[in-house]
């Protein structure tokens, strides 16, 4: 059973960059899709960033693209989240999630969920 666990949060100031780890453990095979969510205080779990284990390929929200990049390490068994012009709305719990299946933007369809790092961005 896929296991998983991010860490890398915490507080930074508008305009900063961060960059959050997933480190998954229990085996990961070629057709699953791991993404990135975000829950702010008050609001529903949106999505960040998806990454396709197999062939890497990535898909954003709008809100985040050209400035967040997703990314695999095989070796390490470990996706990433790099996160660099970040704003105060950026604030959010981070969570990783897997699915077995293609890239997918939709919360529901992704079956194991890390425990989220809090991520602060200060204007």
């Amino acid at each position: 059973q896929v296991q998983l666990v991010e860490s890398g949060g915490g507080l930074v100031q508008a305009g900063g960059s961060l960059t959050l780890s997933c480190t998954t453990s229990g085996r990961i095979f070629s057709n699953y899709a791991m993404g990135w969510f975000r829950q702010a205080p008050g609001k529903e779990r949106e999505f960040v960033a998806a990454i396709s284990w197999s062939d890497a390929s990535t898909f954003y929200a709008n809100s985040v693209k050209g400035r967040f990049t997703i990314a695999r390490d095989l070796a390490r068994n470990t996706v990433y989240l790099q996160m660099s012009s970040l704003k105060p709305e950026d604030t959010a719990v981070y969570t990783c999630a897997a699915r077995r299946g293609p890239l997918s933007v939709y919360t529901g369809s992704y079956d194991t969920w890390g425990q989220g790092t809090q991520v602060t961005v200060s204007s």
